[in-house]
């Protein structure tokens, strides 16, 4: 079981601080070994969240009980973290456990120097002030959410939400995820790679383009045509790849990609199926070029995968 700590404050953001809960703290009985999660903070009695409500939390001094921290928000100027805070947050990354922030919660990570000479994203509002206060981390202004080792940061605001899934999907694998997912009415399409920026929120024909990623998604066992892929969007194709960079930041052709590997992933944990039926069932066109994917995605082979995760 994975003991989860999620930091709150003073004046702290309810949203984010909302989705933490919901993602690691609500109770899922269906779930064998569900996180065991507390709002801790380090300062003392009832705190004030930013639309005025008051919330008892748990006061804390120590860390050493937790194997995960959130961090869903953080003040962006003027507030120093306490010396135990730091200390504290220093020992638990230092013993190799891990901490992971949505939107603003990366101002935090960051003003302790966790996150120097890596990669980080927060909010595209707070970028340009993230960048000047923190010139010696490696700002990501294109993705929803990326890890660097055993630390991972997200957009704002409902990136939170992805980053988590994908959180929960590492620790309980694609099948717990998605199910989790699903509770949620959270897209299935959207991966940390995608990008925070939607240039083109509104289709002329609504809906068109998320029938046609449905539709995509339901027959990815079979050959594809970028072609046909965007004529069910109602689209022309230089139009249908616009709009897969704008939302994605990725073509249809990688999209695809992403979603066949996920499925692989799902066979993988689910099925005892052969590599090669695994490689048939989820569309690629043989088990070469599956594993040639897994090991570029994901840095292990299907093989790897499965022995990782079809126990759980």
């Amino acid at each position: 079981m994975h003991c989860v700590a999620i930091l709150t404050y003073n004046n702290a953001s309810f949203f984010e601080l909302g989705c933490a809960v919901e993602l690691f703290a609500l109770p899922r009985p269906e779930q064998e070994n569900w996180y065991s999660s507390e709002i801790v903070s380090f300062e003392g009695g009832a705190l004030t969240l930013a639309v005025g409500m008051q919330m008892q939390v748990k006061c804390i001094s120590s860390l050493e009980a937790f194997d995960i921290l959130i961090v869903p928000s953080w003040p962006v100027s003027n507030k120093t973290p306490c010396a135990l805070l730091a200390r504290e947050v220093s020992t638990f990354i230092q013993a190799g456990k891990r901490i992971y922030s949505f939107c603003s919660g990366a101002f935090l990570l960051a003003e302790l120097g966790l996150l120097t000479n890596k990669k980080a994203t927060t909010h595209w509002k707070y970028a340009q002030l993230f960048q000047q206060k923190y010139p010696d981390i490696e700002y990501q202004d294109d993705v929803l959410y990326l890890y660097d080792k055993q630390i991972g940061t997200s957009a704002g605001s409902a990136a939170a939400l992805d980053l988590g899934i994908e959180i929960i999907r590492q620790d309980y694998g694609y099948q717990v995820a998605n199910q989790i997912a699903r509770q949620l009415v959270l897209s299935a399409h959207r991966s940390g790679g995608q990008s925070q920026f939607v240039q083109t929120p509104m289709l002329n024909a609504p809906g068109q383009f998320a029938k046609s990623l449905d539709w995509a998604v339901e027959h990815l066992n079979q050959n594809i045509d970028i072609n046909s892929f965007a004529a069910r969007a109602s689209m022309s194709r230089r139009t249908f790849d616009r709009k897969f960079k704008s939302t994605f930041n990725l073509t249809p052709k990688d999209w695809l990609t992403l979603q066949r590997i996920n499925l692989a992933k799902n066979i993988l944990e689910t099925q005892s199926s052969s590599i090669d039926r695994v490689a048939e069932l989820s569309g690629f066109n043989n088990a070469i070029t599956m594993r040639h994917h897994f090991r570029k995605q994901l840095g292990v082979s299907p093989k790897s995968y499965r022995s990782q995760f079809s126990a759980r």
